[in-house]
């Protein structure tokens, strides 16, 4: 499951199907990991961070200086329900793999 949504002010992101899709509910403690530009979070029963009360995703100001996100940035938001993981994309990586991706499909020629 994958959804696009913006990034607020207060670092909320608010798209519901991803997160039913995951099981997450208001008050679903979680833990949230940056590794390589990406944002990995799981449940987790001693985790800091929450669903808000409203039922949204909300990533702390460390996490999105940490990756560059600003109020009004889109992000990639892609589940793995199986897994109980949810992998946040910010644009500096979309860009990446885009520009790798047209590479690779222009023979190298990153034009």
């Amino acid at each position: 499951m994958h959804g696009l949504a913006a990034v607020d002010a207060r670092g909320r992101v608010a798209d519901q199907a991803v997160l039913r899709a995951l099981g997450w509910t208001p008050g679903t403690r979680l833990a949230i990991r940056e590794t390589h530009g990406l944002l990995t979070i799981r449940t987790d029963a001693h985790g800091v961070f929450s669903i808000t009360k409203q039922g949204h995703l909300r990533l702390p100001a460390s996490v999105r200086h940490c990756c560059g996100l600003l109020p009004g940035d889109r992000v990639l938001l892609a589940a793995e329900p199986a897994h109980g993981v949810l992998v946040v994309h910010p644009p500096a990586v979309l860009d990446d793999m885009i520009t790798r991706c047209r590479a690779r499909l222009l023979d190298g020629d990153p034009a």
